[in-house]
C-alpha cells in the first residue's frame, strides 16, 4: 500500500501551511502576513498579463485565489480580520462573481464566518472564529539572533564589539586565549590570511580564533589554554574586588 499522505497530497498542503508565500494552481500566489491586529493576504499573478484577454486572465487567477485563501484560512486556522488584496477589476460584473464564488467556497466552512463584497479599492473583508490556535504559533519561533526583526548587526559593527571583548579579556585574563566563533563569523574574520582580523587579534592580542558549529551566529566564548571557558566579572564583582585591595 502506498502512503496515504502522498497519495492525497497532505504532505505538499501541510508544507504550505508553513510558508508565507503560496503558489496558485494555474500561476501567481498569495503572499499572508500575520500580524497583531489582523491577517492581509496578498494575491499576485505570475507572469506579467497583457493583451485583450488581460481581464479573463485576472478574473481567473483570483478566482484560483479563492479557493487556496479559503483552503489555507481553514488549515491555519486564521481567525479574527482578514484582509483580502485581490488584483484589480474594473468590470463590476467580475467582481460580483469573485465575491458571489468566495462565499461560496467559505460555506464548507465549519468556523463562524462573514464575507462581505469587495470594496471599492478591491479589498475584501473576512472575519472568522478561530477554532484552535494558530499554526504559525505552532510551528514558528522568533529567530535568537535578530529577535525576529530579519536584520542582525552589520558586520564592520560586530567585529568592532568582537575586537572590544577581546580587549576586555586581555586585559583580565592576559594573553594565550582561545576565541570560538560561528563557523559564518568565523570564514568573514579569516578573509585574507595575512590581513585578515584573526591574524590582527594574534599578533596584538595573543587569541586564537577556532570555529564552533554550537554556537549562534553572534555569539562569542572565551577560553584559556586549558580549554576552561572564561567570564567575565561583573561590575559589582569588580567593586567587591577593589574594596578587598583597599
Amino acid at each position: 500500500a502506498g502512503n496515504l499522505f502522498e497519495l492525497f497530497h497532505i504532505e505538499d498542503d501541510y508544507a504550505r501551511t508553513l510558508q508565507r508565500q503560496v503558489p496558485l494552481a494555474h500561476g501567481g500566489n498569495i503572499v499572508i502576513e500575520q500580524t497583531e491586529a489582523l491577517v492581509s493576504i496578498d494575491v499576485n499573478t505570475g507572469p506579467k498579463v497583457h493583451g485583450k484577454d488581460q481581464a479573463k486572465i485576472i478574473l481567473e487567477t483570483n478566482l484560483d485565489a479563492c479557493h487556496e485563501i479559503a483552503k489555507q484560512l481553514r488549515l491555519r486556522d486564521i481567525g479574527g480580520l482578514i484582509i483580502i488584496d485581490f488584483i484589480d477589476m474594473d468590470d463590476k460584473g467580475n467582481q460580483q462573481t469573485l465575491y458571489e464564488h468566495m462565499q461560496k467556497l467559505m460555506s464548507h466552512d465549519r468556523a463562524k464566518h462573514n464575507v462581505l463584497p469587495l470594496s471599492k479599492f478591491g479589498l475584501m473583508q473576512i472575519t472568522r472564529q478561530r477554532v484552535r490556535p494558530a499554526v504559525e504559533m505552532d510551528v514558528m519561533e522568533t529567530c535568537p539572533t535578530c529577535m525576529g526583526k530579519g536584520k542582525i548587526q552589520s558586520s564592520i559593527l560586530f567585529t568592532d564589539k568582537i575586537t572590544e571583548e577581546i580587549e576586555a579579556y586581555k586585559q583580565h585574563f592576559g594573553r594565550g586565549l582561545r576565541l570560538h566563533l560561528h563557523p559564518y563569523i568565523y570564514a568573514y574574520v579569516s578573509k585574507g590570511w595575512i590581513k585578515s582580523l584573526t591574524s590582527k587579534w594574534r599578533l596584538k592580542y595573543g587569541v586564537h580564533t577556532i570555529e564552533n558549529q554550537s554556537l549562534g551566529m553572534l555569539e562569542t566564548k572565551f577560553y584559556n589554554r586549558k580549554g576552561v571557558q572564561l567570564t567575565l566579572p561583573t561590575a559589582e564583582e569588580q567593586n567587591k574586588a577593589t574594596e578587598k585591595q583597599k
